[in-house]
Protein backbone atom coordinates (compact mmCIF):
# COMPACT_ATOMS: atom_id res chain seq x y z
CA UNK A 1 0.00 0.00 0.00
CA UNK A 2 2.73 2.18 0.30
CA UNK A 3 3.63 2.36 -3.24
CA UNK A 4 -0.16 3.29 -4.23
CA UNK A 5 0.44 5.82 -1.13
CA UNK A 6 3.49 7.68 -2.74
CA UNK A 7 2.26 7.46 -6.70
CA UNK A 8 -0.87 8.82 -5.60
CA UNK A 9 0.45 11.54 -3.56
CA UNK A 10 2.62 12.11 -6.76
CA UNK A 11 -0.14 12.40 -9.11
CA UNK A 12 -2.32 14.67 -5.88
CA UNK A 13 0.64 17.14 -6.89
CA UNK A 14 0.16 17.80 -10.45
CA UNK A 15 -3.59 17.60 -9.32
CA UNK A 16 -3.53 20.63 -6.90
CA UNK A 17 -1.35 22.91 -8.87
CA UNK A 18 -3.59 22.09 -12.23
CA UNK A 19 -6.68 22.92 -10.17
CA UNK A 20 -5.10 26.01 -8.67
CA UNK A 21 -4.14 26.94 -12.20
CA UNK A 22 -7.74 26.14 -13.24
CA UNK A 23 -6.56 24.18 -16.25
CA UNK A 24 -7.84 21.42 -18.75
CA UNK A 25 -5.66 18.47 -16.95
CA UNK A 26 -7.51 19.25 -13.93
CA UNK A 27 -10.10 16.65 -14.60
CA UNK A 28 -8.46 13.45 -16.07
CA UNK A 29 -6.08 14.13 -13.21
CA UNK A 30 -8.75 14.23 -10.77
CA UNK A 31 -9.75 10.85 -12.05
CA UNK A 32 -6.65 9.24 -11.88
CA UNK A 33 -6.33 10.55 -8.39
CA UNK A 34 -9.78 8.96 -7.11
CA UNK A 35 -9.09 5.69 -8.74
CA UNK A 36 -5.68 5.64 -6.83
CA UNK A 37 -7.46 6.79 -3.34
CA UNK A 38 -10.49 4.40 -3.60
CA UNK A 39 -8.39 1.89 -3.09
CA UNK A 40 -5.88 3.31 -0.65
CA UNK A 41 -8.99 4.69 1.46
CA UNK A 42 -10.85 0.87 1.28
CA UNK A 43 -7.83 -0.94 2.66
CA UNK A 44 -7.26 1.83 5.39
CA UNK A 45 -10.60 1.15 6.51
CA UNK A 46 -11.96 4.75 6.02
CA UNK A 47 -14.93 3.73 4.22
CA UNK A 48 -16.95 6.90 3.74
CA UNK A 49 -14.05 8.57 2.04
CA UNK A 50 -13.20 5.58 0.03
CA UNK A 51 -17.30 5.88 -0.95
CA UNK A 52 -16.08 9.69 -1.58
CA UNK A 53 -13.92 9.00 -3.63
CA UNK A 54 -16.25 6.94 -5.98
CA UNK A 55 -18.70 9.75 -5.96
CA UNK A 56 -15.02 12.02 -6.22
CA UNK A 57 -14.68 9.63 -9.73
CA UNK A 58 -17.95 10.26 -11.22
CA UNK A 59 -18.35 13.88 -10.07
CA UNK A 60 -14.87 14.31 -12.01
CA UNK A 61 -16.35 13.44 -15.10
CA UNK A 62 -19.22 15.86 -14.76
CA UNK A 63 -17.45 18.77 -14.02
CA UNK A 64 -14.64 17.85 -17.28
CA UNK A 65 -18.18 18.44 -19.19
CA UNK A 66 -19.25 21.69 -17.15
CA UNK A 67 -16.03 23.14 -17.52
CA UNK A 68 -15.83 22.58 -21.03
CA UNK A 69 -19.19 23.83 -21.38
CA UNK A 70 -20.85 20.19 -23.13
CA UNK A 71 -23.12 20.32 -20.34
CA UNK A 72 -25.04 23.66 -18.59
CA UNK A 73 -23.68 25.82 -21.30
CA UNK A 74 -25.89 27.43 -23.77
CA UNK A 75 -22.99 28.34 -26.06
CA UNK A 76 -20.53 25.16 -25.53
CA UNK A 77 -17.94 27.47 -23.97
CA UNK A 78 -15.55 26.99 -21.30
CA UNK A 79 -16.93 28.40 -17.77
CA UNK A 80 -15.43 30.60 -16.41
CA UNK A 81 -14.46 30.99 -12.10
CA UNK A 82 -17.50 31.75 -10.01
CA UNK A 83 -18.86 32.46 -7.09
CA UNK A 84 -20.92 30.19 -4.80
CA UNK A 85 -24.61 32.24 -4.65
CA UNK A 86 -25.72 33.00 -1.28
CA UNK A 87 -29.16 31.67 -1.20
CA UNK A 88 -26.93 27.90 -0.91
CA UNK A 89 -24.89 28.95 1.88
CA UNK A 90 -27.52 27.38 4.18
CA UNK A 91 -28.92 25.33 2.84
CA UNK A 92 -25.16 23.72 1.60
CA UNK A 93 -24.13 23.87 5.16
CA UNK A 94 -27.16 22.05 6.50
CA UNK A 95 -26.43 19.13 4.26
CA UNK A 96 -22.48 18.78 5.11
CA UNK A 97 -23.51 18.56 8.65
CA UNK A 98 -26.44 16.52 8.43
CA UNK A 99 -24.29 14.00 6.15
CA UNK A 100 -21.54 14.15 7.90
CA UNK A 101 -23.64 13.07 11.26
CA UNK A 102 -25.19 10.74 9.58
CA UNK A 103 -21.83 9.24 8.09
CA UNK A 104 -20.81 9.21 11.64
CA UNK A 105 -23.79 7.20 12.77
CA UNK A 106 -23.39 4.60 10.22
CA UNK A 107 -19.90 4.29 10.78
CA UNK A 108 -20.40 3.74 14.05
CA UNK A 109 -22.88 1.25 13.85
CA UNK A 110 -20.73 -0.33 10.72
CA UNK A 111 -18.02 -0.75 13.24
CA UNK A 112 -15.23 -1.03 11.42
CA UNK A 113 -13.97 2.40 10.41
CA UNK A 114 -10.99 3.49 12.73
CA UNK A 115 -12.03 6.92 13.04
CA UNK A 116 -16.12 7.18 11.90
CA UNK A 117 -16.48 11.32 13.10
CA UNK A 118 -13.48 12.56 11.07
CA UNK A 119 -14.15 10.15 8.15
CA UNK A 120 -17.82 11.20 8.07
CA UNK A 121 -17.42 14.56 8.49
CA UNK A 122 -14.16 14.64 5.78
CA UNK A 123 -16.06 12.80 3.68
CA UNK A 124 -19.16 15.60 3.76
CA UNK A 125 -17.17 17.96 3.18
CA UNK A 126 -15.83 16.64 0.26
CA UNK A 127 -18.79 15.91 -1.00
CA UNK A 128 -19.88 19.44 -0.79
CA UNK A 129 -16.33 20.61 -2.09
CA UNK A 130 -16.14 18.31 -5.32
CA UNK A 131 -19.69 19.68 -6.25
CA UNK A 132 -18.99 23.67 -5.81
CA UNK A 133 -15.90 22.46 -7.88
CA UNK A 134 -17.48 20.91 -10.50
CA UNK A 135 -19.25 24.19 -10.76
CA UNK A 136 -16.08 26.40 -10.78
CA UNK A 137 -16.79 28.39 -7.76
CA UNK A 138 -14.41 29.84 -5.60
CA UNK A 139 -15.62 29.30 -2.77
CA UNK A 140 -14.94 25.38 -2.95
CA UNK A 141 -11.58 26.07 -1.41
CA UNK A 142 -13.11 26.79 1.72
CA UNK A 143 -14.60 23.33 1.87
CA UNK A 144 -10.91 22.15 1.05
CA UNK A 145 -9.73 24.14 3.42
CA UNK A 146 -11.46 22.88 6.46
CA UNK A 147 -11.44 18.97 5.19
CA UNK A 148 -7.89 18.54 4.80
CA UNK A 149 -6.61 18.97 8.77
CA UNK A 150 -8.80 16.11 9.25
CA UNK A 151 -7.34 13.60 6.49
CA UNK A 152 -4.19 14.44 7.52
CA UNK A 153 -4.80 13.27 10.97
CA UNK A 154 -6.92 10.26 9.04
CA UNK A 155 -3.50 9.61 6.52
CA UNK A 156 -1.08 9.94 9.73
CA UNK A 157 -3.16 7.43 12.26
CA UNK A 158 -3.16 5.19 8.75
CA UNK A 159 0.70 5.15 8.50
CA UNK A 160 0.01 6.99 5.36
CA UNK A 161 2.27 9.25 5.34
CA UNK A 162 3.09 10.41 2.06
CA UNK A 163 -0.60 11.37 0.94
CA UNK A 164 -0.46 12.75 5.06
CA UNK A 165 2.30 15.51 3.47
CA UNK A 166 0.13 15.88 0.26
CA UNK A 167 -2.70 17.24 2.19
CA UNK A 168 -0.40 19.41 4.56
CA UNK A 169 0.27 21.10 0.68
CA UNK A 170 -2.84 20.98 -0.36
CA UNK A 171 -3.71 23.15 2.41
CA UNK A 172 -1.21 25.62 1.23
CA UNK A 173 -3.33 25.12 -1.98
CA UNK A 174 -6.25 26.35 -0.42
CA UNK A 175 -4.90 29.63 1.04
CA UNK A 176 -3.01 30.65 -2.36
CA UNK A 177 -6.53 29.03 -4.34
CA UNK A 178 -8.67 31.12 -2.81
CA UNK A 179 -7.04 34.64 -3.40
CA UNK A 180 -6.27 33.11 -7.01
CA UNK A 181 -9.57 32.36 -7.80
CA UNK A 182 -11.18 34.76 -6.32
CA UNK A 183 -9.71 37.60 -7.99
CA UNK A 184 -11.44 36.51 -11.03
CA UNK A 185 -15.00 37.08 -9.80
CA UNK A 186 -14.33 41.01 -8.87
Amino acid sequence: MKTLDVIAATIGLAYVVSEYRADRWFWPLSLLLAAFYIVIHFHAHYYANFALNIYNFLISVYGLLVWRGIVQSKDKSERPIGSFPQRLWIPTALAVVALGMALWWLLGLLGESSHPALDGFAAALGIAGMWMLSQKWWQQWICWLIAEPLMIYLFIQSGNYASAALYVVFEVFCILGIFRWKKFCA
